[in-house]
């Protein structure tokens, strides 16, 4: 739209220095700026996907069937999943669940001690949006690092919302249904190998500040890690520690879950953020949850994405 509005207004400045001369270029000047100041540099804008949400919500599968439908692919935002490796801990998408779907900034720092901060996030971004956008596809952010996200958003001098234009979808759940499916959860992991992944990392003196190792269950294991290596421990103590650790990452997780609540709360006072509720979801099983999802989440959010993806930038 705006190319052809360009070329109606270079036809017009051709018509109006023939018909008028100088006359006629005081006319176009005036034209060119409100035509300007109307569209801006900026004024179709690439169309980017947020999706938000607590930890255990459902962001990941809810990024991927947008990410096929739309002909999409996603960057993740979670600060930890960035990291190589901790696969069963930090809860990445297996390749299956994936579905092929391209993803940028997942398991891409080989270093775990590395530090991936929000101005690596904000630089690393842009890059992966521009290759997104080149091959014509529709760009998702997904993941938990609200802190991120809201830089990489609100930074002026990235001029972000001057650029793109932004939907954000906001998959809410109730606390208490939260928690049941964050301690379900966690207890999958474990079944999984959470607790063989977690030792395969462990060193006595790691520092549970920097890199991967932030991740939670890394630190809540660290004692009972410890006392495997004691010789002269005793079963009993070991279980203690074991089955201490496991609630304490259950307790962790949950208050991650809550900040991360608390974050969107306060971005939704700045930004248009759509909240879909997925409580019916994590409260439901087998088909019915499959049946929720479509019709508690995939309908309403489809409609809302699909609506905004037809709108001119």
């Amino acid at each position: 739209m705006v190319a052809l509005a360009l070329l109606g207004l270079i036809r017009l400045i051709c018509m109006l220095v023939d018909i008028f001369g100088k006359a006629g270029r005081s006319l176009v000047s005036a034209a060119a700026m409100e035509f300007v100041h109307a569209n801006g540099p900026f004024h179709n804008k690439t169309k980017v996907i947020f999706v938000l949400g607590s930890t255990g919500c459902g962001k990941t599968k809810l990024s991927i069937d947008f990410a096929t439908r739309y002909n999409g692919e996603i960057i993740n935002s979670d600060k930890i999943q960035v990291y190589k490796g901790l696969d069963i801990v930090t809860n990445k998408a297996t390749k299956p669940e994936q579905r092929g779907i391209l993803h940028h900034l997942l398991g891409s720092i080989q270093d775990p001690e590395a530090d991936f901060t929000v101005q690596d996030f904000c630089l690393q971004v842009p890059k992966a949006l521009d290759e997104i956008t080149k091959r014509n596809r529709v760009p998702i952010i997904a993941g938990g690092s609200n802190t991120y996200i809201e830089a990489l958003v609100e930074d002026p001098t990235l001029r972000f919302q001057d650029k793109y234009d932004c939907c954000f979808i906001w998959l809410d759940v109730s606390l208490p249904v939260l928690y049941n499916r964050v301690s379900e959860r966690v207890d999958e992991m474990v079944d999984a190998g959470l607790v063989d992944e977690l030792r395969e990392m462990f060193g006595p003196g790691a520092d549970y500040e920097r890199g991967i190792r932030r991740a939670i269950g890394a630190p809540e294991m660290h004692a009972y890690f410890m006392a495997e290596m004691d010789h002269s421990a005793d079963e009993a103590g070991k279980e203690f520690l074991f089955k201490d650790g496991i609630q304490k990452t259950k307790d962790n997780t949950l208050k991650l879950a809550e900040s991360q609540v608390q974050k969107i709360e306060r971005l939704r006072t700045k930004w248009d953020i759509h909240r879909i509720d997925v409580t019916a979801v994590h409260e439901s099983r087998g088909k019915k949850a499959v049946v929720a999802w479509e019709n508690l989440v995939l309908k309403p959010s489809f409609s809302i994405v699909s609506e905004f993806l037809e709108m001119d930038g």
